[in-house]
């Protein structure tokens, strides 16, 4: 009898593993067929394949992974419908899995902080401040994970300028400040008021880019938003002379950024032999 149980539970232990190994198989055989539906564009034919994969092998991460960015890729920002909102809910969901399960994942990082930073391009301007500052906060989980993730502290710097740019170019407009005129805003109140709220932010997002620039020299696009991000800080600068000293950078910082794009213009362009 004794002998008989441990036949019996050596057979349900050869089933279950057999089970699941057949699972996995299946799980990537579905995984594959999705990646063939996405390299092709068939978006939703995509997601039906990674759905299963995910539902038949939980633990297939990448299968998840692709999922979820099959919905994102589906996703339009400022798009206003059902279908467009359920592709947005559902790319964060799925990310949302791959991080309670790998905190660190920097796809789904990037990710999430690239979703939260596109969707400010439509809403209330609450819903846009509250966007810009979700953005943030994923990239500040992106430099947690990796201190020398350059593209985090660049979008740091993006977003600071971009909470600036609308209230200070109101301003300009309101106070007659000529565009060749670098500032400082003649209203002092006004002024103040906007250097209180966006002084520090102007400060940490220059402060953000050149960071980025300490991992990628190259980034040109990091150089011309340094210049824009001191334009603002010449509208709420103290004096006449040190808007224009910060007028006189954002020109340095505009010219190196020109000069980049010219360098890597002019570097031959890479070509990969057909295999």
């Amino acid at each position: 009898m004794r002998n008989s149980r441990w036949l019996l539970l050596t057979v349900c232990a050869g089933l279950t593993v057999f089970t699941c190994g057949c699972a996995k198989l299946q799980s990537r055989d579905q995984m594959n067929q999705g990646v063939q539906a996405y390299r092709n564009n068939h978006y939703a034919e995509a997601v039906k394949h990674f759905k299963e994969a995910v539902q038949l092998d939980p633990t297939n991460q990448n299968a998840q992974l692709y999922l979820a960015t099959s919905y994102m890729i589906q996703w339009v920002p400022g798009a206003d419908s059902p279908d467009n909102k359920k592709n947005y809910d559902m790319a964060k969901a799925e990310f949302d899995k791959v991080l309670k399960k790998d905190p660190a994942n920097s796809l789904a990082l990037a990710s999430m902080a690239s979703m939260a930073y596109n969707s400010a391009t439509g809403g209330s301007p609450d819903q846009k401040e509250a966007a810009l500052e979700e953005a943030r906060k994923w990239n500040l989980r992106r430099i947690e994970v990796d201190p020398k993730e350059a593209e985090a502290y660049y979008y740091l710097g993006v977003i600071d300028y971009a909470e600036a740019l609308g209230p200070i170019a109101t301003a300009r407009v309101d106070q007659k400040l000529k565009p060749d005129n670098p500032g400082p805003l003649p209203d002092a109140k006004v002024k103040a008021e906007l250097k209180d709220k966006y002084g520090k932010s102007i400060d940490d997002g220059i402060d953000n880019l050149k960071k980025c620039l300490g991992i990628n020299k190259e980034n040109e696009d990091a150089m011309s938003y340094i210049n824009l991000l001191l334009r603002e800080k010449a509208a709420l600068a103290d004096s006449p002379e040190e808007a224009k000293a910060d007028s006189t950078e954002a020109d340095d910082w505009m010219n190196k950024s020109l000069d980049m794009k010219r360098i890597k213009a002019s570097r031959p362009q890479k070509t990969t032999e057909a295999s």
